[in-house]
């Protein structure tokens, strides 16, 4: 009887101090689950540090083993579609290799995978050693989106999930250069289950995402799936626009029937400067989806890879 085989994708950038122990982790699951074949499919996102040479290691010892190195860092949102386009499991489990979400929680995410469910997530009850900045401007992030889009979105929900094999084709078909897996993931539909995890600090090192780069990926979030900030930006501008009619109308009326004169220079100032802010941000706004455009429009390749274990490649 053949066995259904599971996929494990994991992206790694740099964390050649945890291959390690996520080896030991996953072969324990695997040796735990029998009834099932596993494939681990790690994807080097452009490391420089020793994370592709304990990768060719594992693989070269373990023939569950496949791996992609890419040519460059592209970031993890590029290196996640690379899995995606290659992995050959009937159900897809998207980890970190920092072991931040906890493999134990596979088991669990297999037994609703085969009651039915197509996608099972896994939402963070807490983070440990995340800032209170962080949070509240995750909080925000999720408020904001969610006000602005048509789509479900999930809160406090990464990439740690599994995928039936109908949500991975699916997946396949979107290949925009920016952007933003969760919200993807949220767009595709099909049959959901959420579960619940204490998220647990890194195993070792550090988080590469820094505040610019969260704040870059907020953004795309924002406007790969909305254009409520075009509209904001119009809004805002038409009652700025009434304000101002009105102001004017105020200072005509002063200056015909009681004589007084605005004081001039403060408050001119004051009217250029609010506007003048009004209209960068508003060109701000536009330029965003304008360069969305600009860099669709060029159809690059999403990623390109430099060498891999697998026998063909498309």
């Amino acid at each position: 009887m053949n066995k259904e085989l599971i996929s494990f994708l994991i992206p790694a950038y740099n964390e050649a101090d945890n291959i390690k122990e996520l080896r030991q982790r996953l072969e324990k699951i695997s040796q735990k689950l029998i009834n099932f074949d596993f494939e681990f499919f790690l994807i080097n996102d452009g490391s420089n540090d020793q994370t592709i040479d304990l990768i060719r290691q594992w693989a070269d010892q373990d023939k569950r083993v496949k791996y992609i190195n890419l040519s460059r860092n592209f970031g993890k949102e590029i290196a996640l579609i690379a899995g995606i386009d290659h992995v050959n499991g009937s159900a897809v489990l998207i980890m970190d290799a920092d072991l931040q979400d906890p493999p134990e929680l596979v088991e669990k995410m297999i037994k609703y995978w085969q009651e039915g469910y197509d996608d099972i997530y896994a939402t963070r009850l807490s983070r440990d050693k995340e800032t209170y900045m962080k949070k509240l401007t995750s909080k925000l992030f999720y408020k904001v989106l969610e006000s602005s889009t048509t789509i479900p979105i999930q809160k406090n929900t990464g990439d740690f999930r599994l995928f039936d094999k109908k949500c991975i084709v699916a997946i396949r078909k979107f290949r925009e250069n920016q952007r933003y897996n969760k919200g993807i993931f949220d767009w595709i539909g099909y049959r959901k289950k959420e579960i619940t995890f204490h998220r647990q600090a890194r195993f070792s090192g550090k988080s590469k995402y820094n505040y610019f780069q969260l704040i870059d990926l907020a953004i795309n979030g924002l406007t790969s799936f909305t254009t409520t900030p075009l509209r904001w930006a119009t809004i805002f501008g038409a009652i700025v626009s009434i304000f101002t009619f009105i102001y004017i109308v105020v200072i005509i009326f002063h200056k015909l029937f009681i004589g007084n004169t605005v004081s001039g220079y403060p408050s001119l100032m004051s009217v250029i400067l609010f506007l003048g802010g009004i209209q960068l941000l508003s060109l701000g706004i536009i330029g965003e989806y304008v360069g969305k455009i600009f860099y669709e429009t060029k159809n690059r390749p999403l990623y390109l890879i430099e060498d891999s274990n697998l026998n063909q490649i498309d």
